[in-house]
């Protein structure tokens, strides 16, 4: 087999035990890798319906046939685990060093399963892999506990991916991080980590990943660098500016949210923008492997010295969805995040929503527990309350939950800006209706990067399609993008490679690495799978799609108040049954016993 090596780390926490399992190519044949094998697994082996922050929830971390490769951005990997923020499937796409070097020390995937009685972490060199105590590691943040564990195993040059004290206390959106600034995010993959009490895992590989063709990969590599390259996004505005060079791009069109989606425009964004964050704070790029787009920040600011980021989502989370202008306070929250190991949407978000909540009345002064006011623009809310989330103290325990929960706590859920449980990132749909499309059918929630229409309908990737156009062309372009990205990200590269590359590159990059002969449509069928295997294990674990494949009331019923969507909702009604027909799925959103045959799913039905 190329690309994956057909082996798997089990860790078992609860009897202390770790084995390597193997598996045929016929499995890759089917799932690629990374977040395609990850979903396999956990249908062949664990019941959907248990409880994401027990014993009996897998938490599975998974690298593609290209991770560790020269390909283009080829250093990703997955997490694919159980959600305690929704309850359904969560699976994150990360980048860094940690996933090449995992794939590096021989293994495609770790499984974690059962808990531990105490906190470990795990030391992966090749073929030695051992636990070790973690007691001393415990409450130290991110930064803390990558320059211990490399202290203390003398390897300077080993990778750590790990969680921060979010984790450990199972705040319901902790991230799991690698090389300290690097995310697993969205749906609270940390506190899964943190329920087992795997404080972190460090690796080492020495190992070339087999290709099938050396010279062949080579030169296709390199054709696909070119591309990106030369591409205007992939090669120029993404390099420049980093992915804050969205912030006016998006503002311009009328969908940056502000102040938790009352408005798509946000009057103070250029001071918060990709061009303002390179002027005043940006020191250099920061690559991941293999990445010839460089989109990563390295930033500084006197009040925590040298640190990364903010990333676009980020800016506007911690930004103009709280009405907060100040980039210097969005800087430093970030850095604050990244080391407890908090998602940055979800911790916005969640202020986001308690700001409207207190606005409107709900919350109560004295609910704050003498807490700083809920007021937009407040930026002693984000110092203050950042740390309340991490601790679960005062008014951060209720935080800590999640904005879902936190609304319904109040019986206001209408004022949550999310679907199924997960807080949005920062697209109005109501200027981008099939990205709306996207956000009520994703199988993870209110997430953007699993089928990025944002690139058709505002940026002209591939091609420009008007946003409100709802036609069935818009929605079998949907249908590519969520294809599509299950692919790269199952193959192990970053979904920002699209800025240059179109579905038949991917297609001559894994055919030259793995010495398959497939076409695009036989790769785009892999990804039609793993989405409705997803899916399937979401409908398991009990999603009840009439109710939950649907968007905030705000979205539906709520014209734009202002900018160039003025006027405009989110047109759902006429889309979504159209959406499930060309799925072939029924016209309640379940997949038909033929559909699961098509895609030889039966036996997980």
């Amino acid at each position: 087999m190329y690309g994956n090596w057909g082996k798997i780390l089990r860790v078992n926490l609860t009897e202390k035990e770790i084995k390597v399992d193997t598996y045929e190519e016929e499995v890759a044949r089917k799932w690629l890798g990374s977040r395609g094998l990850g979903i396999y697994l956990l249908l062949k082996e664990m019941d959907p319906k248990v409880d994401p922050l027990g014993p009996e929830n897998k938490l599975i971390i998974a690298a593609g046939p290209l991770t560790g490769t020269p390909a283009p951005t080829g250093g990703r990997y997955n997490v694919i685990t159980k959600s305690p923020l929704t309850g359904y499937i969560t699976f994150s796409n990360s980048g860094g060093y940690f996933g090449a070097e995992l794939k590096k020390a021989g293994y495609d995937a770790i499984v974690v399963e059962g808990a531990s009685d105490k906190p470990v972490y795990l030391y992966i060199n090749d073929e030695h892999v051992e636990l070790r105590d973690a007691s001393h590691l415990w409450g130290k943040k991110m930064s803390e506990t990558e320059a211990i564990i490399k202290k203390e195993l003398n390897e300077e040059h080993l990778r750590v991916a790990g969680i921060g004290p979010a984790g450990e206390n199972l705040v319901r959106f902790a991230n799991i991080m690698n090389d300290v600034h690097r995310a697993a995010g969205r749906g609270g993959p940390g506190a899964v980590m943190g329920s087992k009490k795997l404080k972190a895992i460090a690796v080492k590989g020495s190992k070339e990943i087999p290709v099938a063709d050396k010279n062949k990969f080579m030169n296709v590599v390199r054709e696909k660098v070119n591309k990106i390259r030369n591409d205007p996004v992939g090669g120029g505005g993404l390099p420049k500016y980093g992915t804050a060079v969205l912030v006016n791009i998006i503002n311009e069109n009328g969908l940056y949210p502000t102040r938790n989606f009352q408005t798509g425009v946000f009057q103070y964004a250029y001071e918060q923008s990709g061009e303002a964050l390179a002027e005043k704070y940006l020191v250099r790029n920061n690559p991941c492997f293999a990445c010839p787009i460089g989109c990563g920040r390295v930033t500084k600011l006197p009040t925590v010295g040298q640190t990364e980021g903010p990333e676009y989502e980020t800016i506007y989370a911690l930004g103009s969805t709280l009405g907060i202008n100040d980039l210097a306070t969005i800087v430093e929250t970030n850095h604050l995040a990244d080391e407890y190991g908090l998602d940055t949407i979800s911790l916005g978000g969640t202020i986001a929503t308690a700001m409207e909540l207190y606005e409107k009345g709900y919350i109560k002064e004295e609910d704050l527990q003498k807490g700083p006011p809920l007021r937009w623009g407040n930026t002693e809310v984000l110092h203050y309350y950042i740390e309340k989330i991490v601790k679960k103290e005062g008014f951060g325990k209720e935080l800590a939950e999640g904005g879902y929960r936190l609304a319904k706590k109040y019986n206001a859920e209408q004022y949550f800006m999310g679907v199924k449980k997960l807080e949005l990132p920062a697209y109005d749909p109501r200027g981008a209706e099939g990205h709306g499309l996207g956000y009520a059918t994703n199988n993870r929630g209110g997430c953007h990067v699993k089928n990025y229409m944002i690139s058709p309908e505002i940026l002209g990737y591939p091609y420009k399609m008007d946003p409100h156009d709802i036609s069935d062309a818009k929605i079998n372009m949907l249908l590519l993008f969520q294809h599509l990205t299950a692919i790269i990200d199952s193959a192990g590269l970053c979904l920002f490679t699209t800025f240059g590359l179109g579905a038949d590159d991917y297609t001559d990059l894994l055919n030259a690495a793995l010495g398959w002969n497939l076409k695009t449509e036989d790769y785009l069928k892999i990804g039609e799978r793993i989405w409705n295997a997803e899916r399937l294990f979401n409908l398991k674990a009990g999603l009840d799609p009439l109710k939950e494949d649907t968007l905030p009331k705000r979205f539906l019923e709520e014209p734009m108040p202002e900018g160039p969507n003025k006027g405009r909702v989110v047109r759902l009604k006429e889309m979504l049954p159209r959406y499930y027909k060309m799925r072939g799925w029924t016209e309640d959103g379940r997949i038909p016993r033929e559909k699961l045959k098509e895609l030889e799913l039966e036996q997980f039905a």
